[in-house]
């Protein structure tokens, strides 16, 4: 009985909450006791609606909690989640009213233990871009027929082997070069730079490889970081030849991806990327074969219906030789008409030349006989004897200069004087210029 009565008097006792109010009071105290609040787990079920909001669960061994990542903080992801991502997220403890469920609102999403290394390769890949090492004016294509291949990576890396297979299958014909270095650890971009440098060195000597493949298999960010060393990335901008990069696999991306002439997907895309198949090539051929032998048949046959007309045409040789006499026999008709009536015509015109010739010489002679004359007398008038006559002189220096103006003169200077009937010497007592 007093136990019955205890229970009865605490039940009374306690408060009667509605169902919101409780709700509501669950959601005040999250708020005051965890916000904000970050989380690390796994991802699971994660669907983005078409809204653009994103639902999700973290979860861990020991339990999950459902998130909702509205549009305005997913519009922020630079990658897209996916089942059994680790990652850290932040933002606050909520309760779904209509439901009950407590959910996280995500503010912010990242992948956990890669957030400050993702962070260093953001930062890295816009201070090479800003370099120009990411530049697509220098991207060259690759050459259809490669007439050899390089390739970069590890001696024990399952890339070499996957791209050996490839190339083997594909160009078994081309040589292939292996520049071996490490692809992952402290002293991997150290190695990758030396045999970057030692192909190109290769390439400009021979020419020889026409294309250089920068492979390695699948891995974490840390796993592939030594292809996002800035020293990894300026060597390879400096390849003389065009370079493929397939590092990782297809969801995979290194900053050397961005500074290749072309990003391959996996290693053997790569290799299938600049080894057109052996086979496709032979059936090229084949093609090509097929259409050239179709056109000289065609053309055979063009030229036989060609030669059978032009026989046709030509017909029997006597008859073509009579009519060409004929021809011949009518031009020579006409050529002995033709230089008759030449002739005369050219004796008509050379007997009326020979009329009109002693009439036009006669005049020709009058003519000239006139001007000689009349040039004879212009010439007398200006005969310097006769001004001499008239009682002028004509002024020398001793070198026998002319003097026509005082300031060619000076005091005490010898000058000759040429009168009309001889010289004098004379001798310059002043100057006396007028103005």
């Amino acid at each position: 009985m007093v136990e019955g009565f205890r229970a009865e008097n605490t039940a009374a006792a306690a408060r009667v909450w509605a169902v919101g109010a409780l709700v509501r009071a669950i959601a005040d105290t999250l708020q005051a006791r965890f916000n904000p609040a970050a989380v690390r787990g796994e991802i699971s079920g994660f669907a983005r609606a078409a809204s653009g909001h994103c639902y999700f669960s973290l979860k861990d061994a020991q339990g999950q909690i459902r998130c909702a990542m509205f549009r305005r903080a997913a519009q922020g992801l630079d990658f897209s989640p996916v089942e059994g991502d680790l990652v850290e997220v932040q933002g606050r403890l909520d309760v779904y009213g209509p439901r009950g469920d407590l959910q996280f609102i995500v503010e912010s999403l990242r992948r956990a233990g890669q957030g400050a290394l993702f962070e260093q390769f953001l930062r890295l890949k816009a201070q090479l871009e800003a370099e120009g090492c990411f530049d697509p004016a220098r991207k060259r294509p690759l050459p259809p027929l490669p007439t050899s291949i390089g390739v970069v990576t590890s001696l024990g890396a399952a890339a070499l082997r996957d791209v050996a297979t490839a190339l083997a299958r594909r160009v078994p014909h081309l040589p292939v070069t292996l520049f071996p270095a490490s692809v992952q650890g402290v002293q991997a971009p150290g190695e990758l730079c030396a045999a970057l440098d030692a192909a190109f060195a290769q390439h400009r000597a021979t020419g020889a490889p026409a294309v250089l493949l920068l492979v390695r298999g699948g891995g974490s960010l840390e796993d592939l970081w030594a292809f996002n060393d800035p020293a990894v990335v300026r060597t390879l901008t400096r390849a003389p030849m065009p370079v493929v990069c397939g590092v990782g696999h297809e969801t995979d991306f290194t900053l050397c991806d961005f500074a290749a002439d072309l990003r391959a997907p996996t290693p053997t895309a790569a290799a299938e990327l600049c080894a057109p198949a052996r086979a496709d090539l032979l059936a090229t051929l084949d093609w090509l074969d097929e259409r050239l032998q179709r056109a000289a048949h065609d053309g055979l046959d063009l030229r036989a219906q060609q030669l059978d007309r032009l026989g046709a045409r030509l017909g029997r040789p006597s008859g073509r030789l009579t009519q060409g006499q004929r021809q011949l026999q009518a031009l020579q008709a006409s050529l002995g008409h033709a230089v008759q009536l030449g002739l005369e015509r050219r004796r008509l015109g050379l007997q009326r030349l020979a009329e009109r010739l002693p009439p036009s010489v006669t005049r020709h002679l009058q003519g000239s006989r006139q001007r000689l004359d009349h040039a004879g007398q212009s010439l007398a008038l200006l005969d310097p004897a006769l001004v001499l006559q008239r009682g002028y002189a004509w002024l020398t220096d001793e070198a026998g200069h002319a003097i026509t103006q005082v300031a060619q003169a000076q005091p005490g200077q010898a000058v000759r004087a040429v009168l009309a009937d001889g010289e004098l010497g004379l001798k310059v007592e002043r100057l006396t210029a007028r103005h």
